[in-house]
Formats: C-alpha cells, structure tokens, sequence
C-alpha cells in the first residue's frame, strides 16, 4: 500500500480536495469547512514507549482552525482492501494525536476525526467498523470494554447524488469507481480538473492502469504537458492504444516474414542438396536474386 498512499496523498493534501471530501462525507454538501482554514499537519506522531521513540504516520492529516483556535484534528486513511485491524489502527492515530495535545496546550483540547475512505470496487469492505467487533471479549467484561468505532466510507458505493455534491477533482475520482463498480466500464465527465496530475496519478495508482498518468506525461505530439479533462485523458489513451496496436502488428509481420524467409531457405537447401547442387547452395545464400529464382523454380512457398 505504500505506494498506493504516496500518489493518494498528494491528491488529498491540496486544501480544496481535503474540505471538499469533509464537507461532502460528513456534512452532506454543506460547505463547513473552507479551504483557507485548514493548516498542514505532520503525518507522524510520535510517542515514548519501552525507552525508545516510536511513530506512528498518517496518510493525511488537517488541522481546521478558527482564527488562532484549532477546532479540530480531521485525518485520512486510504484503503483499498479490508482490514480487520482497522479499528485498532484508527485508536493508535487518534491517540497519538490526543497524547500530542495534552504534551503541548492542554488549555485548548480539540476533537479528533478519521475518516477511512475505501476505494475498493469489486467488492464491499468486509472487516470489522469498531473495537468490539474485533476483540474476543468475555461475556463478563463486555460491559466494562469502551467501543471505538470506525468512520468508514466506501467511495465506489456513494450515490449519484452524493457524488454529484464533489466540488472540486475528487469528484471525477469518486465518479470512476462508481461506475466501475454499476457496470464495469467508465464513460468520462468534461469537468475541468484543477489537479490533473495528481489526479491521473491516483487513477493509475488504484487501478494498475499507467495509460492514465501517460496519458499526461506526453501528448501525441512527443511534447510534455497533459489533458484538461478525463474525455481529453481517454482520447490520448485510446490513441496511444492504437499507435500501440499498429507498431505491434508491423513487428509481428516482420517477424513472421523473417521465420517464412527461415523455412524456404532450409526446403530451398535440401532440395538443392537432394540433387547435388552444392554450388547452387552457397551461390544462394550469398546472392538474394538468384535465390529468389531458385525458390521459384521449386514451387517453394
């Protein structure tokens, strides 16, 4: 997954991306929180344990402030497989980040939020979504054992509707796996990306697919820049493919033509040696014109 959340990160870290998927996961398309109130945050936290200094990281992580007053810590986990640890792995970051707060203004104590997004769209996520769900518990604890659940939202199984409150490029994200997941196959949107390539290199990323991020790399002309859109994006694909498919059939007709030229001189050769023309061998192999007659006076195809 590491690489996964590398090119992940670089997409929800930009500030609009980052409220865009808050305001629309949490709050339903109200617009909550704003872009210029968000601060960056390090991914890592870290504590003391066993005398040793140990982190733990985050695959992305907001402060949303209020003037000079944070109001609270908003973090992302990007997963594209179920993880039945989940729930453990989202105390271990919240805590982090509370321990982090009562080490520094313990005047000013601020909320925590993690929220799992799942890109997952063969299937949906099957592991467990709190703390209680992943413990075997005595039946004589299971009063006194507190609950911690997990913020789980599949992005592959959002509505139209929802996806439709996106504002900003994860829209066009949350687009592709939706589709992908109703049918199979994807019908671009003309919405202008702001991040383009960041975008396309999240796509690629989760779907094992590099046509997405070549596809801004180079354009057809050889020169460096990129698409605007995702139809702008599947056009150059589509003629990659085909400048692709006519390069491959000329080598494959080449090479089939070189293995065709290999068998007619080895039934050429016998033929000759058949009847002791051992000079018509070496006159052949040396001269292309005469071997062209020979091959004609046999009948060799």
């Amino acid at each position: 997954m590491a690489q996964k959340d590398t090119s992940e990160k670089i997409l929800e870290s930009y500030n609009d991306v980052f409220s865009d998927i808050v305001n629309v996961l949490l709050f339903n398309g109200k617009q909550v929180l704003s872009a210029d109130e968000l601060e960056d945050q390090a991914p890592r936290s870290y504590y003391k344990a066993d005398g040793k200094i140990r982190e733990i990281e985050r695959d992305v992580a907001k402060r949303w402030k209020n003037g000079n007053i944070r109001v609270a810590c908003i973090g992302f986990e990007n997963q594209t497989a179920s993880d039945p640890n989940m729930p453990l792995r989202v105390m271990g970051y919240d805590g982090a980040e509370y321990r982090a707060q009562l080490l520094g203004d313990s005047e000013n104590l601020y909320p925590v939020v993690t929220l799992v997004l799942y890109f997952g769209h063969d299937k949906p996520w099957n592991g467990p979504l709190s703390l209680k769900e992943r413990l075997n518990i005595p039946k004589e604890f299971e009063p006194y054992v507190n609950d911690y659940k997990i913020n789980l939202f599949q992005i592959a199984y959002l509505t139209h509707e929802q996806v439709e409150l996106f504002q900003s490029d994860f829209k066009v994200v949350a687009d592709y796996f939706v589709q992908k997941r109703e049918n199979g196959d994807y019908i671009p949107s003309s919405q202008d990306l702001t991040h383009v390539q960041e975008t396309l290199q999240l796509l690629s990323i989760m779907t094992n697919d590099n046509r997405f991020e070549e596809a801004y790399n180079t354009n057809t002309d050889g020169q460096k820049g990129g698409p605007r859109n995702m139809c702008d994006v599947l056009d150059k694909v589509e003629s990659r493919g085909i400048a692709k498919g006519i390069a491959k059939g000329v080598a494959k007709g080449k090479a089939e033509g070189e293995i065709e030229g290999k068998n007619q001189m080895a039934l050429l050769v016998k033929k000759l040696l058949d009847q002791g023309r051992i000079d018509d061998v070496k006159r052949a192999s040396e001269d292309e014109v005469y071997r062209d007659q020979l091959i004609k006076e046999f009948g060799i195809r």
